[in-house]
């Protein structure tokens, strides 16, 4: 029995020594300061200063105009509407900027919801088109969150960021429910995600529900952002202004009179091309034959036999890189040497490789300038090439840049999501990230620049409006370059 107890006895002598002797724990990761603006401090200092019943009084967004839309793109612009929207930024007045951290959180959880794996697809009806696109996405939320933690994890408590993944399987109503799971079960305190238009809308409905912070990297759907839902951003130009670009391009700079549409039959073919219907039209310019086509198909024979008859001058589509260099392919064999103009989707390698030589003169648009010489972006693609072993194209860069957004406002909030969603609704200055300067406006949308992209020479040269020489201002005459149906439009000119 003595021999038990003194046995006993070291047993919790070396357990004493074990929990208040030296510890032979790795070095913590040096920590770099978080950088809080003056405004960003202000808006923590009001949250803080009020009692868990009162809102605070924390100074709202106010545009000018909704998206820089031009004056000649608005609609009803000859009459004063009684209300205009998206051009106050909305207002949060719910609780929870009280609820306390909680203790027992061993790693903050960061959500992730994308198309990355193979399943079945509403649109098609057989495999989903977007995972290639969610993989990179999901491959810049990774690099991010690895970075993060290589720098010291959430600084206030020491601990690793942890990315909670949800595969988005495109089945009507199926994000709502990685939402709920992510938001309840695995309990994030933020998610980034969606790509698809309609998963999109369901998911930042359940997450306003919900009450937690979603943004959004990968969807260009105009309308997204107008649910006016105060617990949702993006950090991605929308199809709004890469449309109004690419109008001002076709009639302002090359005079067109006579384009045609070709469009993917889902939402983001749908609701991608509306701006550019609705400002040609609102030109007096509008669109001669609009043609969409099921996703799947690789004839379409039907589609362009039509828009030829229509006698247009361009063409532009809307739809993936797959489809859209068949589409090009199928023009050309038909005598059709119409311009072509696509979405950015079709800078993809993919176009290029099914598309060859008919991808030469193509221009496309782009919510970013992947060509750039900044410091800090050349480095991410160093990383990033180091760390995957391929380049990062724009899904991954944006979803880099959403996801160190988060980060940044997790860790000047705390562990509370209202507080989480505070300080990036609230911030007034640009986010300085790699895909370049991302402002949030009224409606929390992104304004950076946008571009237009031509394939000349087997390179893409990015043109900004500033470079394209296409000012904000009343249409010029009509029919100020006379561009035939066959005739292919001229370079867009040097940068300089």
């Amino acid at each position: 029995m003595k021999r038990w107890i003194s046995l006993l006895c070291v047993v919790l002598a070396v357990s004493v020594v074990s929990c208040n002797g030296p510890q032979n724990k790795p070095l913590k990761p040096p920590q770099e300061a978080v950088a809080v603006d003056e405004h960003t401090a202000e808006v923590i200092k009001k949250i803080n200063a009020v009692s868990a019943y009162e809102v605070p009084k924390l100074p709202l967004k106010e545009d000018a105009d909704y998206a820089e839309t031009a004056e000649e793109f608005e609609p009803f612009r000859h009459v004063k509407p009684y209300k205009e929207h998206f051009l106050v930024q909305m207002e949060y007045t719910g609780p929870g900027r009280a609820i306390p951290e909680p203790e027992d959180v061993n790693t903050v959880k960061i959500g992730f919801i994308g198309p990355i794996m193979s399943t079945v697809s509403v649109a098609t009806g057989g495999k989903s088109h977007e995972e290639p696109l969610g993989i990179k996405m999901l491959q810049g939320c990774r690099l991010a969150i690895e970075e993060a933690n290589a720098k010291g994890g959430y600084h206030d408590r020491d601990i690793p960021f942890e990315l909670v993944v949800s595969n988005d399987n495109g089945l009507w109503g199926a994000s709502g429910n990685e939402i709920v799971k992510m938001a309840y079960k695995d309990k994030v305190w933020a998610i980034l995600g969606t790509i698809d238009g309609a998963n999109s809308h369901i998911a930042i409905r359940v997450a306003l529900k919900a009450e937690v912070p979603m943004m959004n990297s990968g969807d260009t759907d105009p309308t997204f952002i107008e649910t006016n839902i105060p617990w949702v951003f993006r950090c991605i130009s929308d199809d709004r202004q890469q449309g109004y670009l690419l109008v001002d391009y076709l009639y302002r700079k090359l005079g067109l009179e006579r384009v045609g549409i070709m469009r993917s039959s889902n939402r983001y073919g749908r609701f991608g091309v509306r701006e550019i219907r609705d400002g040609s039209r609102r030109l007096g310019r509008p669109i001669i034959l609009e043609m969409a086509y099921d996703l799947g198909i690789d004839d379409f024979s039907l589609q362009l036999e039509r828009i030829k008859e229509a006698n247009v001058q361009a063409v532009v589509h809307w739809g993936d890189a797959q489809e859209g260099a068949l589409i090009l392919n199928q023009m050309r064999e038909m005598g059709m040497e119409h311009p072509y103009f696509a979405c950015d989707r079709c800078l993809a390698d993919e176009f290029l490789e099914i598309a060859g030589n008919n991808a030469e003169g193509v221009i496309c648009t782009s919510p970013w300038d992947p060509t750039r010489d900044d410091a800090e972006y050349q480095a991410f693609r160093q990383r990033f090439r180091q760390r995957f072993g391929e380049e990062a194209e724009t899904f991954a860069a944006h979803g880099y840049d959403g996801m160190n957004m988060l980060i940044w406002a997790v860790q000047v909030a705390g562990l509370n999501r209202a507080k989480i969603r505070d300080v990036l609704a609230h911030r007034n200055e640009p986010w300085r990230g790699v895909t370049g300067g991302i402002m949030l406006s009224a409606a929390l949308d992104n304004l950076g620049e946008v571009y237009l992209v031509e394939r000349r020479d087997g390179q893409w040269t990015y043109r900004s409006r500033e470079e394209l020489d296409i000012p904000r201002d009343p249409l010029p005459p009509r029919n100020r370059v006379n561009v035939s149906s066959t005739e292919v439009p001229a370079e867009m000119g040097d940068r300089s």
